[in-house]
């Protein structure tokens, strides 16, 4: 694997650039994405969390992770990037993002789907994981950031 540390959500589809409010890549909001590099390590980590929480909310309701040593033996085999002091949910999610087309079997990476999801596809359940911790992302900003930018603005 891979010895470089992940530094930034940033995965390469910025849609904030477009003008979304939320990236439709990374998840983060438009004016973190633009002032990451001045976050201090405490609001950065801030940031890191508030992805994690709202990622593993989607991810718990589709999954189970029920072998986190192999889990993460199968990652780092494989050279999948993740943050290792991350929920194994979130690890659970790189691994199907990188992997969808190619996964035969998740059991074998310690992961099952539940029983509402052993029909789908692994790159139908991707997107549609993908969609909802946007929605939630730009839930979110809704409810706690926009107000405090309108309120900011007076």
């Amino acid at each position: 694997m891979s010895n470089h540390r992940i530094k930034t959500p940033c995965v390469g589809l910025c849609s904030t650039v477009y003008g979304d409010l939320v990236c439709r890549g990374c998840k983060r909001f438009h004016h973190e994405v633009i002032q990451w590099n001045g976050y201090s390590e405490e609001e950065k980590q801030a940031v890191w969390r508030r992805l994690e929480l709202l990622l593993e909310q989607v991810m718990v309701a589709k999954l189970e992770v029920f072998d986190e040593d192999r889990l993460r033996t199968q990652l780092e085999q494989r050279q999948v990037r993740f943050v290792a002091q991350q929920s194994p949910y979130c690890w659970a999610y790189q691994l199907i993002a990188r992997g969808a087309r190619v996964i035969n079997q998740l059991e074998a990476y310690g992961i099952v789907l539940l029983p509402e999801f052993r029909d789908w596809a692994l790159p139908e359940l991707r997107d549609a994981i993908d969609r909802e911790f946007f929605l939630l992302s730009e839930a979110h900003y809704g409810r706690y950031i926009a107000p405090r930018f309108l309120h900011d603005t007076r």
